[in-house]
């Protein structure tokens, strides 16, 4: 039996503190069920706090990471924010978690960007400890990475055991952490270190591979499998076609109208495209770019809770 289909809108910034609050009651009128928050330096609200402004502004929806870096903050108090968000929204946060890949937000952080291999082993055993961290009343824990001792987490999180985990990546690492430790995977293109995605992660022939992979390594687990578009629009105008060719040089057209991570079209054609995914692959949770609320709401309207 497929997964019900869900809808997430990601965001960073809407231009100010009461406008951001807007956004996020708007997009609950429009009928999607979480709101995504980034983690960068640069043009965008904090997360944590973007998070918990949303949360207050709205009654239903809830807030998310896509995804926290994990180097970028003291684990102990993540999950302290964490659990207070949790506990002050009424239980309505997911966790997304990532290794961190921008040159430019570990220059600004001071933080030295290390290989892929080191800051995917701290991820591997960050997310662990982030899940006893809010499961357990006392942890205690004497890693490669982390050090820990006699740490309570208060207040606790509402929703038990633990607000939702999701782990985002496309490494056979990353994958097999989600498949073993989160409720969610978010499948994403292949990012280099100066935001760019590498053009056969865009493909659907690319996802595929992923996913498949995953699969294997999650086995019996049922995860719900998210997938995070770049672009999307209700509709056939060149504009659309012109936004994602921007984003990614040297794809043909052709090749970026198939690619599952830009989902233009009619709303015929997409409600097929997004029921064939979920019927292949798997996929249900569906994140579109803020830019895209209003021309995919129609979309969400009709295919979410099916």
């Amino acid at each position: 039996m497929p997964r019900l289909f869900r809808f997430a809108v990601t965001a960073r910034w809407a231009g100010g503190g009461m406008r951001w609050r807007d956004f996020a009651r708007h997009a609950e009128s429009q009928g999607y069920d979480v709101l995504l928050v980034t983690d960068h330096m640069g043009p965008q609200l904090a997360p944590i706090p973007a998070m918990m402004a949303a949360a207050d502004a709205t009654e239903r929806m809830r807030v998310g990471s896509f995804v926290f870096s994990n180097d970028y903050r003291n684990l102990a108090m993540l999950a302290k924010e964490i659990a207070t968000v949790d506990a002050i929204s009424g239980g309505r946060v997911e966790v997304g978690m990532g290794a961190g890949w921008s040159v430019s937000d570990y220059r600004q952080l001071g933080i030295a960007y290390e290989p892929p291999a080191v800051r995917v082993a701290r991820l591997e055993e960050a997310v662990p400890l982030l899940d006893r961290l809010l499961r357990e009343d006392v942890v205690d824990h004497a890693g490669t990475y982390y050090r820990m001792r006699e740490t309570r987490i208060l207040p606790r999180p509402v929703q038990q055991p633990r607000p939702p985990f999701m782990i985002g990546g496309g490494g056979a690492r990353v994958l097999k952490l989600a498949a073993r430790s989160a409720e969610i995977v978010g499948f994403a293109p292949s990012i280099d270190a100066n935001g760019r995605p590498r053009p056969h992660s865009v493909t659907i022939g690319g996802l595929r591979e992923r996913v498949k992979r995953f699969d294997r390594y999650a086995g019996d687990r049922d995860v719900e499998k998210n997938l995070w578009v770049f672009d999307a629009g209700v509709s056939d105008r060149a504009r659309s076609f012109s936004r994602a060719a921007a984003t990614i040089a040297k794809r043909s057209v052709n090749a970026l109208v198939r690619s599952p991570f830009f989902l233009y079209g009619t709303r015929a054609s997409l409600r097929s495209q997004l029921r064939e995914m979920r019927d292949e692959l798997g996929i249900s949770y569906i994140a579109v770019p803020g830019r895209a609320i209003n021309e995919f709401a129609t979309i969400v309207q009709e295919l979410r809770g099916t």
